[in-house]
């Protein structure tokens, strides 16, 4: 029987450093898919209803598994990188944030569903944004809040 890899003492107390206890090609599937979830937030930034700091959250996982660089580079960027640090290391989502993030959500999905979805389409695509939009709003209430210093 395979014994456990041992537990790397430093990523265990340090959310910020990366482990790259892995083989390559594991490395690489975790590098690609932080990249992909990096450009598709970077595109949200000025493309409204498309959400930049999850896409960053799930980015610096990504990058926590595979490049300690791109990591840093996210945690400390002066838009988001604080909404990703506070978010990594279990703090949450600022209590005066949650609303904004759900009225905003609430908003895109009603107007997609009410406008952008022709009526042409199939009725599934309307009741699969509201199905993922009820399982984001869940997701979003879950998740700890904090006061702000």
């Amino acid at each position: 029987m395979d014994e456990p890899l041992e537990a790397n003492p430093s990523v265990d107390n340090d959310p910020h450093s990366v482990d790259l206890n892995r083989s390559v090609a594991n490395r690489i599937f975790w590098f690609i898919s932080g990249l992909i979830s990096m450009i598709v937030g970077l595109i949200g930034i000025p493309v409204p209803g498309l959400p930049t700091t999850p896409l960053m959250i799930l980015a610096a996982a990504c990058f926590a598994r595979s490049n300690q660089r791109f990591y840093d580079w996210i945690i400390n960027n002066k838009l988001f990188g604080h909404h990703v640090k506070n978010y990594r290391e279990g703090k949450g989502i600022p209590k005066k944030i949650k609303p904004i993030i759900l009225l905003t959500l609430w908003t895109f999905v009603l107007f997609a569903v009410l406008v952008a979805i022709p009526d042409s389409a199939p009725m599934v695509s309307k009741y699969t944004t509201l199905i993922l939009a009820v399982i984001g709003t869940l997701f979003i209430l879950r998740i700890p809040g904090f006061e702000e210093a």
